[in-house]
C-alpha cells in the first residue's frame, strides 16, 4: 500500500506542496454555504438587485456577518450581478397651448404620505408594438399608488392612472400633484380631474429632468429591474408583469437605500404613527422652503401651504 510520504517521493514532489493543494483544491464549507445563500437571494429577486441589498439582506434578515466586498465577488464569480444600462426614448409633448404650471414639488419639504405625488410616463416595447406606462408615485414614501397601460399616449392613460391612485389613497384636499409638461397632464381632462379631488397641479421647468428625479429614478429601476429582463408576448402578459412587479415586489419587497433599506410598505407603516402637521382645517401642511437670495423673488418666504 503506498503512503502519502511514498506517492510524494515517487512523484518528486514534497508532503508540503501536497497538503497546499488538497487545501486550494478542497471545497469550504462556510464559502460553499454562503455562495448558497447569496444565490437564493439573488434568484428570489430575479437578479435585480445589485450587491449592496444583498448584503444587507444578508446580514439583517438572514443574521449572516459578511462583508460586501465578499458578496460582489461571489456575485460576480457566479453571474448574478443585476441586468443594467439600457436607455429610453422621452415620451413628454410639451409643444402644446395648455395652460402649464408654477414647479411647487421644488421649494417643498415632505414630511409625510398624500402630500405630494409625483408622476410619469414611459413606453415598452412588446414584440409586435409599442406601449405605454403611466405611473404616480407618493414622493415621501416612494410607493407606487396608480398605474395604467395603453396603447396610445392620449389623455386617457394619465387620467386612469390618476383615479388608480385617488381610489387607493383617497386623499386629503391640498395635495400638490407634481409632473412634466407633457400634453397628457396639461390637458384639460387631466386637470380638471386634479381639480375635482382637491389637488394642486405641479410642473418641471422645461427640459429639466431633475426637477422629476423620483419619477426618473422609478423608471431606471422598472426598466432594468423587470422590462429588460423580459421579453412580453402582448398587452395582456405585460400588465400581469407589471401588477406582479409595482404592486408585490416593488412596492412590498424591494429594499430602497433612500428609505433606510425599507420596502415602500414599511416605510409608510414605520411613519404612520409619527404626528403629521395639520391645518386649521384637518388637512395636511407641507413647508415651502426659500430660495437662494440670488434668485429670490416675492413671495418666496417659506410658508405652510395646506
Amino acid at each position: 500500500m503506498l503512503t502519502v510520504e511514498r506517492m510524494c517521493y515517487l512523484a518528486g514532489v514534497s508532503r508540503a506542496s501536497y497538503y497546499r493543494h488538497l487545501v486550494v483544491e478542497a471545497p469550504d464549507e462556510a464559502e460553499t454555504t454562503i455562495r448558497s445563500v447569496i444565490q437564493e437571494v439573488a434568484l428570489e429577486h430575479h437578479r435585480r438587485c445589485g450587491y449592496r441589498r444583498v448584503t444587507f439582506e444578508l446580514q439583517h434578515h438572514r443574521g449572516i456577518p459578511i462583508n460586501h466586498k465578499r458578496v460582489l465577488r461571489i456575485m460576480r464569480e457566479d453571474n448574478l450581478l443585476a441586468i443594467r444600462h439600457r436607455k429610453y426614448i422621452l415620451t413628454t409633448a410639451s409643444q402644446h397651448d395648455c395652460e402649464v404650471y408654477v414647479n411647487l414639488a421644488a421649494r417643498m419639504k415632505v414630511t409625510g404620505v398624500n402630500q405630494l405625488w409625483v408622476a410619469d410616463i414611459t413606453y415598452i416595447h412588446l414584440r409586435g408594438e409599442f406601449v405605454f406606462l403611466a405611473v404616480i408615485l407618493d414622493r415621501y414614501s416612494r410607493k407606487v399608488i396608480g398605474w395604467a397601460l395603453e396603447r396610445t399616449l392620449q389623455a386617457t392613460l394619465t387620467v386612469t392612472a390618476l383615479r388608480h391612485a385617488i381610489a387607493q389613497r383617497q386623499p386629503p384636499p391640498g395635495v400638490v400633484h407634481h409632473s412634466d409638461r407633457g400634453v397628457q397632464y396639461a390637458c384639460a381632462e387631466y386637470v380638471n380631474e386634479l381639480r375635482a379631488n382637491h389637488m394642486t397641479p405641479s410642473m418641471s421647468r422645461p427640459a429639466n429632468p431633475y426637477d422629476n428625479a423620483v419619477c426618473e429614478s422609478f423608471m431606471k429601476t422598472l426598466k432594468q429591474e423587470e422590462i429588460y429582463c423580459n421579453q412580453y408576448r402582448d398587452l395582456a402578459e405585460l400588465s400581469l408583469h407589471m401588477e406582479e412587479f409595482l404592486e408585490n415586489y416593488y412596492n412590498r419587497r424591494r429594499l430602497h437605500s433612500a428609505l433606510g433599506y425599507l420596502t415602500p410598505e414599511e416605510f409608510e407603516q414605520a411613519a404612520s404613527g409619527a404626528a403629521t402637521p395639520e391645518g386649521p382645517d384637518g388637512c395636511a401642511t407641507m413647508q415651502f422652503f426659500s430660495t437662494p437670495q440670488r434668485g429670490r423673488q416675492s413671495g418666496d418666504s417659506p410658508h405652510a401651504f395646506s
